[in-house]
């Protein structure tokens, strides 16, 4: 095996992976495994599939690959080169309008198509950062991002470190701080990485925020990517602001420097597409981008259907107001029914997930007092929830629970399961139950409660 192969640097060994692994092998079914393991660590918006089916069912053309019935197999099946189709770059710079209110723009020239956005995020850690440069990223923050931003890159990240005492927001204080680490550590600051909305907390971010990134970035000259792709899953207020109003507003040089991925995954809830998109006023990293882009295409008869679904503005207008209110009865119907037991959840206004705070059940106020108490979710409750470890929060007994990737009947289940195991266990006495999970994996465990809080690799 290749070097780059052998290192143990992808970030599949946190526990956010692990609790992945567990479920694949006991994965809750209401009636041929009703005792399995729930899934509520995986981010998927299941809630709105109904709606784009409906459509495809009246737009038979689209996937028999025809326009106006004529067929264009013999168009698409012919080679594309990296730029993508036209039609579809146009409707998504459309789409990307929408989503923020028409308040600003977005120019197809300068998007740049990917697999997804963790293909979007990890070209813009090549375009940005030679191996050992460092990119800032507040806590807590998206576990994959040690796979997504670091693994083949070999760039650095330097947590921002954000506290619950002001609800995790960013502060200047905090920028200039994780500087400072990465100073000492002789690591030169490229950017900085932000989730807006957050990736776990479910909010987003603070014009007063934006504002304080962007003095920021434009005193150090530095880069600012905004990875948006949570914008069309904003239910309530504040409402969402992308970074790209934030540039319009401004008169200073700041615009090469700032970079916005986003994605139909979470929005469409489209993830086995693999939709991503790099947006960027920056002619150099558009033509550094556009040549990386070529490792990983997306199919032509994907952007040929999606095309024509953007292009729909009666749909694209009547099911993002109908995905997000279903998206707000899931939540709170999630944050009721946690509230119920005692268990409050940060107050959020976006994505597909809860930050709960359950430091409270915590035996032991410690990170392996928070992994103790994860197994026993796990094992015991039979749900896979993220730890906040996994997610590099710095204040131990924090969870990221999902809600749009099962049904209503599901998260009611998981309700009760839960309910049982608070009632059972009390404030901080989580139950000494044997845990399920066989030996070498117990140890594992306890391993990896210290390996999730190296936040500074």
């Amino acid at each position: 095996m290749s070097t780059k192969a052998a290192r143990n640097s992808h970030g599949q060994d946190s526990s956010y992976f692990l609790g992945w692994q567990e479920y694949e092998k006991n994965p809750y079914h209401p009636t041929t495994n009703p005792r399995g393991i729930i899934q509520m660590g995986l981010a998927e918006n299941q809630l709105s599939f109904d709606l784009i089916e409906s459509w495809l069912e009246s737009n038979p053309d689209v996937l028999g690959l025809k326009h106006d019935g004529a067929s264009v197999f013999r168009e698409l099946a012919l080679f594309q080169d990296y730029h993508g189709l036209p039609s579809f770059k146009n409707a998504l710079a459309e789409f990307m309008a929408e989503l923020r209110g028409n308040k600003v723009q977005f120019e197809p020239s300068n998007i740049v198509l990917t697999a997804g956005a963790t293909s979007a995020n990890e070209i813009l850690m090549f375009c940005l950062a030679n191996p050992g440069d460092a990119f800032l990223v507040p806590t807590p923050y998206y576990p994959g991002f040690d796979r997504d931003l670091k693994w083949r890159t070999g760039a650095e990240i330097i947590p921002i470190h954000c506290s619950s005492r002001n609800n995790f927001e960013i502060t200047k204080g905090a920028l200039e701080e994780a500087c400072i680490r990465a100073q000492k550590k002789k690591l030169r600051v490229k950017g900085v990485l932000v989730t807006n909305p957050s990736n776990p907390l479910g909010t987003t971010l603070t014009r007063h925020e934006l504002e304080i990134l962007m003095n920021f970035i434009s005193a150090k000259r530095i880069h600012l990517i905004s990875d948006e792709i949570y914008s069309g899953t904003s239910f309530g207020t504040p409402e969402f602001i992308s970074i790209a109003e934030v540039i319009k507003g401004r008169k200073d040089d700041v615009v090469d420097l700032v970079h916005i991925v986003y994605s139909l995954s979470k929005d469409l809830g489209l993830p086995g597409f693999r939709i991503g998109a790099i947006y960027s006023s920056n002619e150099a990293v558009i033509a550094a981008a556009t040549k990386m882009s070529s490792f990983g295409l997306i199919s032509s008869q994907t952007q040929y259907l999606l095309a024509t679904l953007l292009s729909d503005k009666h749909f694209t207008a009547s099911y993002m107001k109908e995905n997000k209110r279903r998206i707000k009865v899931r939540h709170d119907q999630l944050v009721e029914g946690l509230a119920g037991i005692g268990i409050r959840c940060l107050e959020s206004n976006a994505g597909l997930f809860c930050w709960v705070d359950m430091r409270h059940l915590l035996k032991d106020k410690t990170f392996n007092g928070e992994m103790e108490l994860w197994k026993k979710i796990v094992y015991d409750v039979g749900l896979n929830v993220s730890p906040g470890s996994s997610c590099h929060c710095t204040e131990p007994g924090w969870f990221r629970v999902c809600f749009a990737n099962i049904s209503t009947e599901t998260l009611d289940l998981a309700m009760k399961r839960l309910a049982s195991f608070v009632e059972s266990s009390g404030p901080g006495e989580a139950s000494p139950t044997k845990s399920r999970g066989p030996k070498a994996l117990m140890n594992w465990v306890r391993r990896s409660s210290l390996a999730d809080r190296r936040t500074e690799r």
